[in-house]
C-alpha cells in the first residue's frame, strides 16, 4: 500500500538555529517555525500563528546554520515525525516535528551584500538522531 508523509512550509524563524552533534558524529540544526494563517470572518480579519520544531540533518543543517538568523523566510520542505519520551515522573509525552529534506531560502538580500545564489539546498539521506 502507497504512503505519503510531506509536509510544506513557508514562515519565519523565531529564534536563531542551534547546532549539535549527536554521539554518533552526525550534525543537527534545529529551528522552531512561525507560520501565519488570516482569515476573515464577517468581515473582521483574524490570524493565528502556528509554531513548528524543525531538524535539519548534515550538510544542510549546517548550510541552514551558516545562512538562517532569527524572523528569516524560509520554505521548508519535509516530513512529519513523533518522537516520545518520559518525563520526571515516568510518563511518556509525545512530540511532533519537521525533519527537513530541502530548504529555500525566501529573504531578499540587502543591497550592500554581493550578490551569492543559495537556491535551493536539498539533503536526501535519512538521519536517525
Amino acid at each position: 500500500m502507497p504512503a505519503l508523509n510531506k509536509v510544506q512550509l513557508i514562515g519565519h524563524l523565531g529564534k536563531d538555529p542551534e547546532s549539535r552533534t549527536t554521539p554518533t558524529g552526525k550534525k543537527l540544526s534545529q529551528f522552531s517555525l512561525a507560520v501565519t494563517r488570516r482569515w476573515k470572518t464577517g468581515g473582521e480579519s483574524k490570524e493565528a500563528t502556528d509554531w513548528f520544531n524543525v531538524d535539519v540533518w548534515g550538510k544542510l543543517g549546517e548550510i541552514s546554520q551558516q545562512y538562517l538568523k532569527k524572523g528569516s523566510l524560509v520554505y521548508v520542505e519535509g516530513r512529519l515525525q513523533t518522537d516520545r519520551y518520559e518525563d520526571k515522573s515516568g510518563e511518556t509525552k509525545y512530540f511532533t516535528k519537521i525533519v527537513a529534506g530541502s530548504l529555500q531560502f525566501l529573504d531578499r538580500k540587502p543591497a550592500e551584500e554581493p550578490v551569492e545564489e543559495t537556491g535551493v539546498a536539498e539533503e536526501s539521506a535519512a538521519y536517525d538522531a
